[in-house]
C-alpha cells in the first residue's frame, strides 16, 4: 500500500489528554438538561462543542489544542459531527478515577464514523468506547455578538457569588432583570414573582465579589430565568473551589455573554518532589461561553 493511501485513511483527529476530569468538568458546565444534542467542530486550533436551546440560549466549550498532550490533525477544513452530550460526558466519566490523572486518547472518525475513546496509561487493562455520531444539525441562529458601544458594558464577578445570586432569584417561569449603572457603579439582579427580590453588587464596596466593572451609561435588560440559570447551574465544583471570576458582557441589542474558565491542568502527583520539574506547566484552561438572548419587553428600559 502506498504512503499516499495510508495518509488518506488517517483519521481527522487523534489527540491525547492527561486530565479526563477537567474535560468532564468543562462539558458538564453546558449540560443544563437531561437530553441535549451537541455539535462538535474540529480544527487545527482545537475542539469546539456547541449546544443550544430553542434559539434563545447557546453555549460553547473551547478545548484549545494546548490542552492536549498530543494533537494530530489531518483533516481539510473543519469537520463537524453531532453527538449526545449526556452520552459523551457519561462515557468520559468512566475513564476518570477519583484522585488519579487518567490519560485517554480520542480519535475521530472510526470505521463507521464513531467517536473512539480509549485509555492509554494502564498496563493492566485498556478501557475502550465507541460513541455513535450523526450528521450535525444546523446551528439555528448566529449570535453575532457585537459591542454595545465604544465602551464595553461588562463586569466580572466571583463565580460562586454569581451562581448563588442566580439561584436565590428563582421564580418559576419568571424573568430576571440585569441593570448596570455607572454612578454609583453597580450591577443589580432583580427577580419578580410573588414579590420582588433584588441583589446588588456594588463596585468598590464588594471588590472581593465584583472584581471588574466597565459601564458608561445605564442599561437594563430582562432574561428568562431558565436560560440565565443554565449559565451557572452546572458550574463544576473545581470552578467554585477556585472561585475564579466569571465575566458577563452585554452586547448590542441586549445579547448577554457569560464566560467561565475551567482548569484542565494535570492533577498533582502524590510525590511532587520527585518529578516536579516535569510537571511544571502553564495554566491550561478550557473556555466556556454562554449567549443569552434578552426578552422583548416594552417596559424594559434599554438605555437612559
Amino acid at each position: 500500500m502506498s504512503s499516499s493511501a495510508l495518509e488518506a485513511e488517517a483519521p481527522d483527529l487523534v489527540c491525547q489528554l492527561d486530565n479526563v476530569q477537567g474535560m468532564v468538568d468543562a462539558l458538564s458546565a453546558v449540560r443544563w438538561k437531561r437530553h441535549q444534542d451537541a455539535v462538535v467542530e474540529l480544527s487545527e486550533h482545537g475542539v469546539v462543542l456547541i449546544v443550544e436551546d430553542t434559539g434563545c440560549l447557546q453555549a460553547k466549550v473551547y478545548l484549545q489544542r494546548e490542552l492536549f498532550i498530543r494533537y494530530e490533525y489531518n483533516a481539510e477544513g473543519r469537520p463537524r459531527f453531532g453527538v449526545s452530550l449526556g452520552l459523551f460526558v457519561d462515557c468520559l466519566n468512566t475513564f476518570s478515577l477519583p484522585g488519579r490523572s487518567s490519560m485517554i486518547e480520542i480519535q475521530y472518525p472510526g470505521p463507521d464514523m464513531q467517536l473512539l475513546v480509549k485509555s492509554v496509561d494502564s498496563l493492566d487493562a485498556c478501557i475502550y468506547a465507541e460513541i455513535r455520531t450523526r450528521i450535525p444539525d444546523t446551528i439555528s441562529w448566529d449570535y453575532n455578538f457585537e459591542p454595545a458601544g465604544s465602551t464595553p458594558l461588562t463586569f466580572t464577578v466571583k463565580s460562586a457569588a454569581l451562581k448563588e445570586a442566580i439561584d436565590d432569584l428563582e421564580w418559576p417561569g419568571s424573568s430576571i432583570q440585569i441593570l448596570l449603572q455607572p454612578v454609583p457603579p453597580c450591577v443589580t439582579f432583580k427577580g419578580e414573582g410573588h414579590g420582588d427580590l433584588q441583589i446588588d453588587f456594588m463596585y468598590y464596596v464588594n471588590t472581593d465579589l465584583l472584581i471588574a466593572f466597565h459601564c458608561d451609561r445605564q442599561v437594563s435588560y430582562r432574561y428568562k430565568y431558565k436560560f440565565l440559570h443554565a449559565t451557572t447551574s452546572n458550574l463544576p465544583s473545581s470552578v467554585i473551589k477556585d472561585n475564579r471570576g466569571s465575566k458577563l458582557t452585554i452586547g448590542r441589542g441586549g445579547m448577554l455573554k457569560v464566560q467561565h474558565l475551567v482548569s484542565v491542568a494535570k492533577l498533582a502527583t502524590s510525590h511532587p518532589q520527585i518529578d516536579s520539574a516535569r510537571h511544571q506547566q502553564p495554566s491550561r484552561i478550557a473556555y466556556i461561553e454562554f449567549f443569552v438572548k434578552p426578552e422583548v419587553d416594552e417596559d424594559t428600559v434599554h438605555n437612559s
